[in-house]
């Protein structure tokens, strides 16, 4: 065989293609037999020419792993003997790699089993020799090893670190050095790896656009729409994932002293990684600094505490990178990938180093930065540097704020226009993360942007569209409030002369009108008229920005875009029956806004004229392009909401698209790190097909617009079966196999809408008749199936979103489907609630160093979701949740202590009383902890808070027996302030009220009724939370039946403020009722005394409460 396999050997590496494919061919055949290992050795040793020797190299590692086993004892010395031979001798550096990648797979094997204990020492003695060659080889050895044995080193640590160390501060050879650097990455991947799972996380770089988070279902008829609404053409995206990572065996040995000589060892070698990064760069050998910013970003990624104080160090080399415009954007933009990273992963660590203006003071420069025309635009520094700034708003709001302000205000007034853009431009990207504090800035903020929309440069006033764009999309309410400076403002600016103006303008259209509401009426011809002729004569990309404008409109009008809907459904037709490949992104926008306004004008305007919209929607699914296939079956989603149980007869139609599309390949390609083969054309042989050959996953690629169809079919899946219920029964188990798969899929985006659509499934299968027992047995079972993957997701899923979703769902559940359904699950959901309260699930470690500068944010995503949880036991379970409550308690009144924020106060003193108000008496046990918290809240200064205050001191008081006594005096003088002119939130007064007649129904003899009455009576009627009415009135209601002799003399006012319920659109027909009862006793009783009264009333009230008052 040896004399046949050289001659293939050689006639392989031959530029014939023909005599390389049969010489690979025969090659796959002989590799088949044992007998080729010791061959191939022979050759490795043999060979006169290094690409013969590399390629048997090759072969060997690809084909060890099945032959191993089947060699004798003495083929497997020889074998072994040859390796180390050839990774000593060889002159060959590339043979000496392929020897070395030889010698880790067979070390996989041959270490766990004893064979090869001669090793280890071997590559120790190797890394001492005074050879260079050998030292760089024992390196390459250890990078190698780690991937298949990288836990036999563990006992090796203390004799390694000192080893790599040295070679790192190598002075007589940059191979050695480089060499060193590789395997300390190798060595912090696999501290990270923990296994030959490939991890899913996503890395995507922010565009000028708002991110895209998860699609939700909204009256936006595409869940991208919903997600990104930048005028920018849909285009197909490439997502790269990181390598595989973030499985931390470490953290479960925290205690050990592996673990604290690992963290040592990787903080001691961060000193020495910067000075060869900054000797490589300076010499020009990016590609090997490069490898530093690897490593620097397996750091910060790994669960493991590694970083240590060496983040300054860090930190300054890669702004020292960044801000270097003569170096590669490359390389600069791995140095800022790096900032974002620390900003996302170890955020508390810029803040206890004092890092975040340093940062910034870095990056916002980097805005007005402009990209070389060679230069891919993704890389450029000013949109990586927004991506850094964007990220730290995010996760430092209150830190970010006013260094980027300052930053602003500064540059708007700069004669450079690229410094005006950036000031604009930074305004707008950290209007996301920023947003809560930013509101109260937004007047002047809009100052800097309205007056950038009127600069004569057009990069500043695209900047400024973009920028009102976020304020329209993340500084809700408060941004609605100046429409009427705003929105002339942006019809300005449509009449840009430039396309690229107009396109961002009509973005922030769509985002600032959407929320608008009926403050839209006075606006709505003048926009339909000026964006219908712009539709009409605009290039394709301004239509397809116009017409998601107009979705906009519509979205916000609804019933008043009645009159214009015609038209525009007319013109959507037009754009619905296009085939082009450059005119299919216009026919994906029509198709969104024929959803919408469908949505916005209602079922009855519209059910008849749907179905050839519906046909041309089908029609497009013919036309392989995934973006016009997701805002299809967003189009479906809302017209199967529009239609109802009337959407089955499309059922068969639209289903088999939507199963289609979810089971589509996203298009992964797994990346295989083979060096050998790619860099000397031995890519061939590794078309080999034994499935036991050694391949290295790297890389993973999914291209983003077959993720976003896939998580707009998902989202489908769930509104058919919501609105069609029982009709959808023929589709519910394949639909039930997608969802469990996407539940668990890599992308955060498709896990949310599986997350959502399980529950809709849920609905309609309980929706079906249960005519037969099999029926309840399968409805069993989908519960059971949900209630697992939900209790899963809380506490594993790292997305919080997803989490928050989960827990959303399960509230939903549990209230609609009752205890008895719920009971087998209640110990686990309630565990899971627990892990997420303690703030200790998957989602909730994004640092794990323990750093904690007593700086806390209010996690509303998450923890607003999960406290609603508790609810919605309690309401399901009654007292009985006292069981559950008990162990919950503390985790969450954690939440209402020093430091954090007044928004978590907020959501424990609102779970607080909705807990009491469902639990009922056992809630007295609780009380002292509870009271002193609630008064105090009484008196904050946040309005949201002093009313969550009184509703939940009137749900204490109520259910809280007598452990609540003794605080009614210091409870009527805190609520006695919410009564007073100084308070001007109505919300807050109403919920005194309510607070107010709670305790009177309950215990109205420790009550000065003739103090409290007056004052009581005086704030109604109720002016905005009609939640109270109920408590309030029937409060009034009881005292007047019983005719109790403190209310009598308030008659008049009391029948005032009836006069005015009764009338009021507002109340329900139950508190009218119940009044008109009251009423009806008192004529009764004091006929002649009331007529004054009744009389006085303007004649529409009399009639009012004489009509009620007349019912029996």
């Amino acid at each position: 065989m040896a004399q046949s396999l050289e001659l293939l050997l050689i006639q392989f590496l031959m530029p014939d293609n023909d005599a390389r494919r049969q010489a690979e061919e025969q090659i796959r055949r002989l590799a088949r037999d044992p007998q080729v290992v010791p061959a191939l050795v022979h050759h490795l040793r043999t060979a006169k020419t290094p690409n013969v020797r590399q390629l048997a190299a090759v072969l060997l590692r690809k084909k060890i792993t099945s032959h191993w086993p089947k060699l004798p004892l003495d083929s497997k010395a020889s074998l072994k003997q040859a390796l180390i031979d050839s990774i000593t001798l060889d002159h060959s550096h590339p043979v000496r790699r392929a020897s070395a990648n030889v010698v880790s797979i067979i070390a996989k094997y041959a270490i766990p089993a004893g064979e090869w204990p001669e090793l280890l020492p071997f590559l120790f003695q190797c890394s001492q020799s005074p050879q260079e060659d050998h030292r760089e080889v024992a390196l390459i050895l250890f990078s190698s090893l780690t991937e298949t044995i990288g836990a036999t080193f563990q006992s090796h640590l203390n004799n390694l670190q000192p080893i790599l160390l040295k070679c790192l501060q190598d002075e007589s050879s940059s191979r050695v050095r480089i060499a060193a650097l590789k395997a300390v990455g190798s060595f912090i991947e696999y501290v990270n790896d923990g296994g030959d799972i490939v991890a899913s996380k996503c890395r995507r770089r922010k565009e000028e656009a708002p991110r895209r988070s998860s699609c939700r279902a909204t009256r936006r008829s595409s869940p991208v729409a919903a997600r990104e609404r930048h005028p920018a053409k849909l285009t197909p995206r490439l997502l790269l994932l990181a390598r595989p990572g973030l499985l931390p065996r470490l953290l479960n040995q925290e205690d050990s002293k592996d673990f604290v000589t690992t963290v040592k060892m990787f903080r001691d070698f961060v000193p020495s990684i910067l000075n060869i990064s900054r000797q490589c760069l300076a010499n020009g050998e990016e590609d090997v600094a490069s490898i530093a910013f690897e490593i620097f970003d397996e750091l910060i990624e790994s669960p493991a505490p590694l970083l240590g104080d060496s983040v300054r160090s860090i930190v300054q080399f890669s702004l020292e990178v960044s801000a270097n415009q003569d170096l590669e954007i490359n390389i600069r933009q791995q140095a800022i990938q790096i900032i974002s990273w620390l900003a996302k992963f170890k955020a508390s660590f810029l803040k206890k180093h004092k890092l975040v203006v340093p940062i910034l003071q870095v990056m916002c420069p980097l805005l007005t930065e402009t990209a070389n025309e060679d230069e891919d635009s993704d890389l450029a520094a000013d949109r990586s540097a927004a991506e850094v700034i964007d990220t730290m708003a995010i996760n430092l709001p209150r830190h970010v704020l006013a260094p980027v302000l300052e930053f602003a205000s500064v540059s708007f007034n700069h004669i450079n226009p690229k410094y005006r853009e950036a000031a604009v431009t930074s305004l707008g990207v950290i209007s996301e993360g920023c947003c809560e504090h930013l509101k109260d800035k937004l007047e002047d903020c809009l100052k800097i942007v309205l007056e950038a929309l009127k600069d004569q440069e057009q990069m500043v006033r695209g900047a400024a569209s973009f920028a009102l764009g976020q304020f329209a999309e993340h500084l809700q309410p408060e941004i609605l409030s100046h429409y009427a400076n705003v929105l002339p403002c942006i019809l300005n600016a449509l009449e840009d002369p430039s396309d690229e103006v107009k396109e961002k303008s009509y973005y922030a259209l769509a985002a600032f009108c959407e929320d608008m509401g009926e403050d839209i009426l006075p606006y709505l011809d003048p926009l339909i008229c000026k964006l219908v002729m712009s539709l009409q004569s605009s290039p394709r990309n301004l239509q397809e920005t116009c017409m998601s404008a107009i979705g906009s409109v519509a979205a916000a009008a609804e019933k008043a875009f009645t009159p214009y809907a015609e038209k525009v459904l007319e013109m959507m037709k037009g754009f619905m029956v296009l085939t082009s490949d450059e005119d299919l992104c216009a026919r994906a926008r029509a198709t969104e806004v024929v959803g919408i306004v469908a949505m916005a004008v209602g079922r009855a305007r519209v059910e008849a004229i749907l179905p050839p919209f519906i046909e041309a929607a089908i029609s497009g699914f013919g036309l392989d392009y995934s973006e016009l296939r997701e805002y299809t079956h967003g189009f479906f989603s809302n017209v199967a909401e529009i239609l109802g149980d009337s959407f089955t007869q499309y059922l068969p139609h639209v289903v088999p698209l939507v199963f289609s599309s979810c089971n589509l390949d996203d298009g992964s390609a797994v990346d295989i790190d083979d060096a050998d083969s790619v860099d000397n054309g031995f890519g061939g042989v590794s078309s080999d097909d034994d499935a036991n050959d050694e391949p290295r996953v790297r890389n993973i690629s999914v291209r983003t617009g077959v993720l976003d169809e896939k998580a707009a079919a998902t989202q489908a899946i769930g509104f058919f079966a919501l609105h069609t219920k029982s009709a959808y029964a023929p589709y519910l188990e394949e639909s039930l196999k997608i969802l469990i798969r996407h539940s668990g899929y890599f992308h955060e985006d498709l896990r949310l809408q599986a997350v959502i659509s399980l529950k809709h499934i849920l609905t309609a299968v309980r929706a079906i008749p249960p005519t037969h027992a099999d029926v309840q047995e399968k409805q069993k079972d989908v519960l059971d199936t949900v209630l697992n993957i939900y209790i899963k997701t809380m506490t594993e899923d790292d997305d919080k979103e997803v989490v928050a979703q989960a827990c959303m769902s399960v509230a939903d559940i549990v209230k609609n489907c009752g205890f008895a359904a719920i009971e087998p699950y209640i110990l686990r959901l309630a565990e899971a609630t627990l892990i997420l309260l303690r703030q200790e699930s998957s989602c909730q470690q994004v640092e794990s160093d323990g750093e904690d500068d007593g700086d806390i944010d209010h996690d509303e995503v998450l923890m607003d979701a999960v406290s609603d949880l508790l609810p919605a036991f309690a309401k399901v379970m009654g007292s009985y949740f006292d069981l559950i409550f008990a162990k919950l308690f503390d985790p969450l009144m954690k939440f209402a202590k020093s430091p954090h924020p007044p928004q978590d106060k907020t959501m424990v003193v609102a779970t607080l009383a909705e807990v009491a108000q469902e639990m009922g008496s056992p809630i007295s046990a609780y009380v002292d902890k509870i009271m002193p918290l609630v008064l105090k809240e009484l008196a904050s200064s946040d309005a949201t808070n002093r009313r969550n205050a009184a509703f939940c001191v009137g749900e204490i008081c109520k259910n809280g027996g007598a452990a609540a006594l003794k605080y009614y005096g210091d409870i009527l003088r805190s609520l006695h302030n919410l009564f007073s002119n100084s308070e001007s939130d109505d919300a807050v007064r109403d919920n005194a009220a309510g607070a107010i007649a709670r305790m009177i129904m309950v215990q109205p003899q420790s009550i000065p009724l003739n103090q409290v009455l007056p004052v009581f009576i005086k704030a109604l009627p109720l002016k905005e939370d009609h939640e109270e009415s109920m408590s309030v009135y029937s409060c009034i209601c009881s005292l007047l039946l019983s005719s109790h002799p403190q209310i009598l003399p308030l008659v008049p006012d009391v029948i005032h403020v009836f006069a005015q319920v009764v009338v009021s659109p507002d109340e329900s027909d139950e508190v009218k009722t119940n009044i008109g009862k009251a009423v009806s006793h008192l004529i009764s009783v004091y006929g002649q005394q009331m007529q004054p009264i009744l009389s006085a009333l303007p004649p529409a009230h009399a009639n009012a409460l004489a009509a009620f008052a007349s019912r029996r």
